[in-house]
């Protein structure tokens, strides 16, 4: 009774195709066929060296040798580069198991439509019901292609980089291999004193930064918002404008506009401050003030995005909600609290924990601000304004140090992934998606 079925799945496991021939369906079975003769050459011609690369990583570097009495350079094994190949022929492996599975998967419910004694479709009427029923699965194949090897590639080789010792000076290609050296270098940044210092101390201010700028940049653009949309103001358009340009002009000019005008020496704040006879303040070379100043002048930047925000969230409330409020005698701040607060949270919670993930990595505000300093001693090729992603970005940039800031994004990913998804299932638009129609 299963006598169709079992044939197409069986021949389909030993040669991909196969079963589709016996089904009939030839056209769609020389497709099958095809993709696995090519597959198996390009196998043929790579998985062996790619599976001896991503173990070994290579086994002998460049080096000079003497020939004919003349001493030339011998190219050797560059492990980097056989990390990436080996991996491209691994990931093209993979979509040839996925293939290979697709096609028996194919072959048995063809053949099973043939033991219920149907007819096996023709490759215009297969063609037909991918066009009328799975349209959208076969033409995400190649965005899903372009996916797995232009974004999640170079995350696992990101990954992968965090096992290695590929750092300066003993372990840089192609004069030097490099090996697997398992969790080593997680182990020498959490625990190793010349470097666990370091990253705690980053850690730290990492959080607090990205607590505090959030914060502040939220709740100073809700507060602007609210009062721009209070009764009575005028040139309400005005005052609109006049807050976003800040936001308009590209934020690398403004940052580094910022930067000079915060200079201790020449900048023209302290000018003013020494104008009106008060003293200068060391805004980006003493510590302390270094991180009150990016604060400061995230808040610049980052509070008309909020503001616009909440604008919008503001049209949205019923005024049948503020009309009940003031039949039951509510106050103006009992309204904000019990109406307009909850339901601009409620709308605004995700893009809260997305600004908080944001601010994590704000690579330009700390970079393009301070550069990371003011310089401090006990850091390990970072100052004291240096947030993780820009310390990870100095590690590799100057010092080659590959390994120990791949580590440090994988924790970097942790911690924003673990938080964003905790917080954001606990929130009340995760919960009760459907209360706004």
């Amino acid at each position: 009774m299963q006598r169709h079925r079992t044939r197409a799945a069986i021949l389909s496991t030993v040669f991909m195709g196969l079963g589709q021939i016996y089904n009939r369906q030839f056209i769609k079975g020389l497709i099958f066929l095809a993709v696995e003769a090519l597959g198996l050459i390009y196998m043929i011609n790579n998985l062996g060296r790619a599976l001896w690369g991503i173990v070994t990583l290579g086994d002998s570097p460049s080096r000079l040798e003497k020939v004919n009495g003349i001493a030339k350079m011998v190219a050797g094994d560059h492990s980097i580069f056989i990390m990436i190949e080996s991996l491209i022929t691994l990931l093209f492996f993979v979509i040839l198991l996925f293939a290979w599975v697709t096609n028996i998967r194919d072959a048995y419910k063809i053949g099973a439509a043939r033991d219920a004694g149907l007819e096996s479709n023709t490759f215009k009427q297969t063609i037909r019901y991918i066009l009328d029923y799975k349209f959208a699965q076969s033409f995400l194949i190649l965005p899903g292609i372009g996916i797995l090897f232009f974004t999640i590639m170079p995350i696992i080789f990101m990954i992968m980089l965090a096992f290695t010792n590929f750092a300066a000076p003993d372990h840089i290609p192609p004069a030097r291999l490099v090996d697997w050296v398992g969790f080593e270098t997680f182990r020498n940044l959490l625990f190793l004193k010349t470097w666990s210092e370091t990253f705690y101390g980053v850690l730290t201010w990492t959080i607090i930064w990205a607590v505090l700028s959030t914060v502040t940049t939220y709740f100073g653009g809700v507060l602007v918002a609210l009062l721009v949309n209070q009764k009575g103001i005028r040139f309400k358009g005005f005052w609109r404008i006049i807050l976003i340009v800040p936001y308009a002009v590209p934020q690398m000019i403004s940052l580094l506009l910022m930067r000079n005008l915060f200079n201790g020496q020449f900048g023209p704040i302290n000018q003013y401050l020494g104008y009106f006879g008060l003293g200068g303040l060391p805004w980006l070379t003493d510590p302390f003030w270094a991180k009150v100043t990016v604060i400061l002048v995230n808040m610049w930047v980052g509070i008309p995005v909020s503001m616009l925000l909440v604008m919008g969230v503001l049209t949205t409330i019923p005024r049948d909600m503020y009309e009940a409020a003031e039949v039951d005698g509510a106050t103006n701040y009992q309204k904000f609290r019990i109406v307009t607060l909850p339901m601009i949270l409620f709308s605004t919670a995700p893009t809260l924990i997305m600004q908080f993930a944001g601010n994590i990595n704000n690579f330009n505000a700390i970079y393009l601000l301070t550069g990371g300093s003011p310089v401090n001693g006990n850091y390990q090729y970072a100052g004291s304004t240096d947030l993780l992603v820009t310390w990870l970005y100095k590690l590799t940039s100057d010092q080659n140090k590959n390994n120990m800031a791949s580590a440090i994004g994988i924790i970097i990913f942790i911690i924003v992934a673990g938080f964003s998804l905790y917080n954001y299932r606990r929130t009340k638009s995760f919960k009760e998606e459907d209360m706004i129609q």
